[in-house]
């Protein structure tokens, strides 16, 4: 496929206006992608991390400016538990070796989730990260951890309850716009554009409030063979649909 956009320096990122701001991914299919190959679930799972750099790369020198990667929900827990030892080890090994890269091209790591529940050096891998990374101003690559979309929701809805028996917060104060400041993703834009592989067509619990608005993309490969050009594909679905929020 052709290539769509046109390379900037690392900290000079000229967005094309065919870009969406935010793209979300639901990284699914590695342990399909092993089975095929007759390898185990977890080389499948690395293989997957090898797709994440690929792609924030390339979501990077293209101008995106938030990428929000699936990368281990409130569900996934029912794993076997060497698999998810596995996943919760990957950060680590995952940041220690391409954080470099991250810092150098001005990349700004952040996590949604309940990340207090995870491991302890799961935890310190997420959050060296963000700081190191803190002050970058390019795209911000978000890692949706220990993350599920219903119980981010009633959540919320329990800070808001709280608020309101302390005087915080009356009935009118409650709409859209403020439930959605009880959000882990009360700091970022909606994506426009949500793209899942695999071939599975459902939003398995991911942003259910975030992507009542969002494009979705649904690829037939598997994760670990995502490549550059499947995702520029997918920015030229989106900008092929007609976004119309209910009007005309």
């Amino acid at each position: 496929m052709f290539n769509l956009f046109k390379k900037s320096s690392s900290l000079e990122k000229h967005v094309h206006p065919s870009v969406p701001k935010h793209i979300a991914i639901i990284m699914d299919g590695n342990g399909r992608w092993a089975k095929q190959r007759r390898m185990p679930r977890v080389k499948g799972h690395y293989e997957g991390m090898q797709t994440v750099k690929r792609i924030t790369r390339h979501a990077s020198d293209i101008g995106v400016k938030y990428l929000t990667l699936y990368a281990f929900s409130t569900e996934n827990w029912s794993r076997p538990e060497d698999e998810v030892n596995y996943l919760m080890k990957l950060p680590g090994d995952f940041l220690s070796s391409f954080l470099p890269e991250l810092i150098d091209n001005n990349v700004k790591v952040e996590s949604i989730g309940f990340i207090d529940q995870l491991p302890d050096h799961t935890k310190h891998a997420l959050l060296e990260a963000k700081e190191q990374t803190k002050y970058n101003s390019g795209l911000k690559l978000i890692f949706a951890m220990n993350y599920g979309g219903r119980k981010e929701i009633v959540s919320a809805v329990k800070m808001i309850a709280a608020d309101y028996k302390d005087d915080q917060l009356v009935l009118s104060d409650i709409d859209e716009k403020l439930f959605s400041k009880y959000l882990f993703t009360k700091h970022f834009p909606d994506p426009e554009l949500l793209i899942r592989t695999s071939g599975e067509e459902r939003l398995s619990n991911f942003l259910i409030w975030q992507t009542s608005y969002s494009e979705f993309v649904f690829e037939n490969k598997f994760w670990p063979d995502f490549a550059a050009a499947d995702l520029d594909h997918a920015i030229e679905v989106y900008n092929n649909r007609q976004r119309r929020f209910g009007g005309l």
